[in-house]
């Protein structure tokens, strides 16, 4: 049985991570951490939590904790994970890993030197339909890759109008961004079911100065992208274009089409809501429905149950990594990875020209 603490607990961890772990036999959660002692109560109450903290150091270095959950802003997943590094635990932090590729590589180094598993919740690796479709692709149901399109939203980031609880989003500090954030979940998932990025060229439109705060009669200053449009070449030669749009509201919906020289596969969400990384899908090739075999789902939720269910696969992976000393899908080093191809995409909209991406 893996001990959890999950710092963060009120936020999206509520949503996903508490949910998903109490599904999973191999982990009992026993520690939560929050700002305030209130809220930190409060969770952990509603989940049978036996420890409570307004402290994230006191969790880290709990004997009642072996891994460490990071669910707090980007901007403070450094702190937390260094503390549970220096604590000899196993980490898992959400997307994105770091600030910038420095701090991503940074973590990622002191991760492997620490010993410890090390993983970060891009769960759409994990998403079974992922899984199906990356085996399709690469077992040659429709000929050589020639090309891969993504369009997807980025609600209920980068619109006109912003909720008040997502209005910090539009500084690019906050490390929450349609690029930072969903892009990076979006370019994972293509990237699970085409291969890698080589290069890229894009643009990083900016649509609003000041973005509408819902219900008041507020702005804030619009410094992150709307928009994310970018142009690439994938290993083997495939290219790859991807358009990720802000929008005011909830996700609208995503399209995939992958064509390959025997034939094309798209992609679309099977039910309404939810993202790429979230929901099940609807796959067909040549128009006609593909059937997912039950055997890609290794957790009793479904993607249609909410966000935890993919969440809840990830951490299934974990644990195997962690039983039989392997690394987890994905760690550190991918998500550093990750942010240097998000960097890549940044020097192309500043540069105009092609980016390499290391």
């Amino acid at each position: 049985m893996i001990k959890v603490g999950v710092v963060g607990a009120s936020g999206w961890a509520n949503e996903a991570h508490l949910p998903a772990l109490a599904t999973l036999e191999e982990f009992q959660v026993t520690a939560v951490a929050t700002t305030r002692q209130e809220s930190a109560d409060r969770v952990a109450a509603a989940f049978g939590v036996p420890l409570a903290f307004a402290d994230a150091g006191l969790l880290t270095a709990h004997d009642d904790v072996d891994l460490v959950v990071v669910s707090v802003r980007a901007a403070e997943h450094a702190k937390v994970i260094r503390a549970a590094l220096e604590a000899g635990k196993h980490v898992l932090a959400e997307w994105p890993l770091g600030v910038d590729p420095d701090e991503s590589d940074e973590l990622a180094e002191a991760a492997a030197a620490a010993g410890v598993a090390h993983a970060v919740c891009l769960q759409g690796l994990h998403q079974p339909d992922a899984r199906f479709v990356a085996d399709l692709v690469a077992g040659g149901r429709i000929g050589r890759l020639e090309s891969a399109v993504l369009v997807a939203s980025a609600g209920p980031l980068g619109g006109a109008t912003v909720s008040p609880e997502h209005a910090w989003t539009n500084d690019p500090a906050g490390g929450t961004t349609v690029l930072s954030i969903v892009t990076g979940h979006y370019l994972a998932s293509l990237e699970h079911l085409a291969g890698r990025l080589t290069d890229v060229t894009a643009r990083l439109p900016h649509l609003y100065d000041r973005v509408e705060v819902a219900g008041t009669d507020r702005t804030v200053a619009g410094k992150a992208p709307n928009q994310v449009l970018l142009h690439g070449t994938l290993e083997g030669g495939a290219t790859a274009s991807v358009t990720i749009h802000g929008a005011s509201g909830a996700p609208d919906g995503f399209f995939v089409k992958l064509v390959g020289s025997e034939g094309a596969l798209t992609i679309t969400r099977a039910a309404e809501g939810g993202y790429l990384h979230w929901t099940d899908w609807d796959v067909r090739i040549g128009g006609e429905r593909v059937a997912m075999p039950e055997a890609y789902r290794t957790v009793g939720l479904r993607p249609a149950d909410g966000p935890a269910a993919n969440v809840a696969a990830l951490y299934r992976d974990l644990a195997s990594a962690i039983t039989e000393g392997r690394a987890p899908r994905p760690d550190f080093h991918a998500a550093a990875r990750y942010h240097r191809l998000l960097a890549a995409v940044e020097r192309a909209a500043r540069s105009g020209a092609k980016e390499d991406i290391a």
